[in-house]
């Protein structure tokens, strides 16, 4: 990166289910929010990129008109689930190239009518689920567990942690801790996966702040409640051969790019936020990051590692299991935690002594995106 980044602000609308209320009122909230935590005035932010799936064209400038009309750049961002981590990446890039100095980067959405790319593309298909995620995950989940002769109840502890670490959470949808025995005799949605191992959907709203070094000594931030932004890297699914399937090879190819990036190891990690929108993701991604050898992510949850107090905590705000997944905010809503987390103001469930955090993200296409942040 050209120029330091850093997170100064951070605002949360709760994740929730499907309500009346105008999506303007749930990505406001959030952003006042994070205008009001950074200590900085509407005016002085110069470009604002909105992470959103379902609400319609021009939500941004709709939305954020009601805070006053200053001449800002707005960007609207969508790429399926990786929506608001992308936008986060273009803030972050707006202020490394050197192009503004204060800079907006949220995510809104209500349950609605996105419509996927996939399906107007001509092509004739196999079958009517091929694009389905929550079929390819089930298929991805039998083939790992049988690969490293798992038993299903592997992937329910997933949910187990992440319930619980959500039910700690005000900003989460899911507010309440789950047995094994509730996960495992849950309503099954698809193959393997009960309804406690798939992310609810819903709505909310998440906003950061970001400035440069020279924004930072214009303002006077508190140097110990800003979090700098270490890498931010990018990509989009391999044809098959690689050491992984397709996907998890993607979200290894970007932990390493970011390792890279931020001159920093799997070992230095304290927490991370990833994509578990069902319970199966988290044992793969761990080994496919570097937490764990291939084929012990089961072992390295069991062992208490990736819970809080443990090595590295992962996904501590709950994940989208338990957190919640309203598409354009999760991202957001990552770098939010992750940022509470290494300010230690994560009130109920602070992993103490974070100082090295990853958000990373995939999105149907398949593409996928990492951040690494650092006191």
């Amino acid at each position: 990166m050209q120029n330091h980044v850093h997170v100064v602000g951070i605002g949360m609308h709760r994740y929730q289910f499907p309500s009346e209320t105008p999506y303007v009122l749930l990505g406001l909230k959030a952003v006042r929010e994070a205008l009001g935590d950074a200590g900085v005035p509407w005016s002085a932010v110069q470009a604002a990129y909105v992470g959103t799936t379902s609400i319609g064209m021009a939500a941004g400038r709709v939305m954020l008109q009601h805070l006053g009309s200053t001449g800002l750049e707005v960007v609207q961002v969508e790429n399926a689930s990786a929506s608001g981590s992308f936008a986060f990446r273009q803030a972050v890039a707006a202020i490394s190239s050197g192009q503004y100095d204060v800079v907006l980067a949220m995510g809104v959405d209500k349950h609605g009518a996105g419509q996927r790319a996939a399906n107007k593309d001509g092509v004739e298909r196999l079958s009517p689920l091929e694009h389905i995620p929550a079929v390819q995950f089930a298929l991805m989940a039998r083939k790992y567990l049988r690969k490293h002769q798992l038993p299903v109840q592997a992937m329910a502890e997933v949910a187990v942690k992440n319930h619980a670490n959500a039910a700690r959470n005000p900003y989460a949808q899911f507010r309440k801790e789950r047995t094994l025995e509730q996960v495992l005799a849950a309503p099954i949605i698809v193959g393997d996966f009960t309804s406690y191992q798939c992310c609810p959907r819903g709505e909310g709203a998440a906003a950061v702040l970001l400035m440069s070094d020279r924004a930072l000594r214009n303002y006077a931030q508190n140097a110990t409640r800003t979090v700098r932004v270490l890498a931010s890297v990018a990509g989009s699914e391999c044809a098959p051969g690689g050491r992984y399937d397709p996907i998890t090879q993607l979200v290894a190819d970007c932990a390493q790019a970011a390792y890279e990036q931020a001159g920093v190891g799997p070992e230095d990690l304290d927490l991370v936020e990833l994509h578990d929108a069902f319970s199966v993701e988290e044992l793969m991604y761990s080994e496919a990051i570097g937490l764990c050898r291939d084929g012990e992510g089961y072992d390295y949850l069991k062992r208490g590692d990736s819970a809080l107090g443990g090595r590295c905590a992962v996904n501590p705000s709950g994940g989208l299991l338990g957190m919640g997944h309203p598409l354009g905010p999760t991202g957001i809503g990552q770098i939010a935690e992750i940022t509470r987390q290494l300010r230690g103001e994560a009130r109920g469930r602070q992993h103490v002594g974070a100082r090295v955090g990853m958000a990373h993200m995939i999105g149907l296409g398949t593409v996928g995106v990492a951040h690494i942040l650092s006191r």
